[in-house]
């Protein structure tokens, strides 16, 4: 193997419009600037872990449309370094896209999104006798269309392609999407079962495990949060589970150790936007897999990938190498956080 990571999934364009306020159904909202960047798990986590790491090979699997944001999203993932051989572009669809309404005062955002090619992406796309990778990572699951289909042996298309490649000796990673829906159990529960890795937020391992991580007011549910993660990796998750949220990020590994790290205390005004900050905590965690770093220290790495990436206001240009990404923890002080 090339010791390198496969990136796989969702290759998007992001439309990032800064807004004055989120407004009421009904209501108008002002849009106060707008910007084009990369955007989806392929190009975010991809660019993230190359500029983490110039010497790591990473590979880039998925689709896009044979027109101008195809050709864009495609032309940035090589001038960083990364190889798109995997990536196919369809003539009969388009590329897909995402409105990114981000709050100028807050850095909240919300997506409106434009399946296009990635609809079409299907395990038939990913050349698996021939993958030269260490790690495998997929995402986001519950927005691959092809990928999420019916599979009578394994539950989902995606849950085979994940067994296929586990039986090849690589490792297998996935993230999902933050989706208001019933649909996790049937689509993601049987891909985890085929995963070393899981890397998702509170929310979305919240309705996978059929736990509340938010308390009623709003606080971070701290027992629940470790509950949420022993419940997915007894659904079987091999290696890790790590969940991510503003306030913190937690973990259990595969001894069944369970750790917690509270996220850095910002300071006021620090936070350009959020957008791509869960790929680049991935992005970290994934890193720290390849290396076999102890998942606190994974932790502690990827918080400081999501740090860096909220001082900008699209996904990946807050990203720096390694040494640099490490200077936040001298830089910022961690929450009071009772672990």
């Amino acid at each position: 193997m090339s010791g390198g990571i496969a990136i796989a999934g969702n290759i998007i364009l992001d439309i990032v419009k800064k807004i004055d306020i989120y407004p009421e159904k009904g209501m108008l909202a002002n849009v106060i600037g707008e910007t084009r960047a990369v955007g989806g798990c392929v190009c975010n986590t991809a660019i993230d872990l190359k500029k983490l790491d110039q010497n790591l090979t990473v590979t880039a699997f998925g689709r896009v449309g044979a027109d101008e944001y195809g050709q864009y999203l495609l032309d940035r993932m090589k001038k960083e370094g990364i190889d798109i051989s995997g990536v196919t572009a369809d003539a009969q669809s388009s590329t897909s896209y995402t409105d990114v309404m981000t709050v100028s005062q807050t850095g909240e955002r919300t997506f409106f999104q434009r399946r296009g090619a990635n609809a079409g992406f299907q395990p038939q796309h990913v050349p698996v006798k021939s993958l030269d990778c260490e790690i495998f990572h997929l995402g986001y699951l519950l927005l691959l269309d092809g990928m999420d289909e019916a599979d009578e042996t394994y539950g989902t298309r995606a849950a085979r392609l994940l067994c296929e490649i586990q039986q090849r000796g690589i490792k297998t990673s996935i993230d999902l999407v933050s989706e208001q829906s019933e649909r996790f159990e049937k689509i993601v529960t049987p891909a985890l079962r085929y995963c070393n890795y899981v890397v998702i937020n509170e929310i979305e391992g919240g309705r996978l495990a059929g736990y509340a991580p938010r308390k009623k007011d709003g606080a971070p549910d701290l027992e629940n949060l470790e509950r949420i993660c022993r419940k997915i990796k007894a659904l079987g998750v091999s290696d890790a589970v790590v969940l991510h949220c503003p306030e913190l990020s937690c973990g259990i590994d595969k001894t069944d150790e369970f750790c917690l790290l509270p996220s850095f205390a910002l300071p006021k005004g620090y936070i350009v936007g959020s957008v791509g900050a869960g790929d680049a905590f991935c992005a970290g965690m994934l890193y720290s897999f390849l290396k076999g770093m102890p998942l606190i220290e994974g932790m502690q790495l990827a918080s400081c990938m999501a740090a860096e990436n909220l001082s900008v206001s699209d996904a990946v240009s807050g990203a720096k190498d390694l040494q640099e990404t490490l200077k936040a923890e001298n830089k910022f002080k961690r929450r009071d956080i009772k672990c």
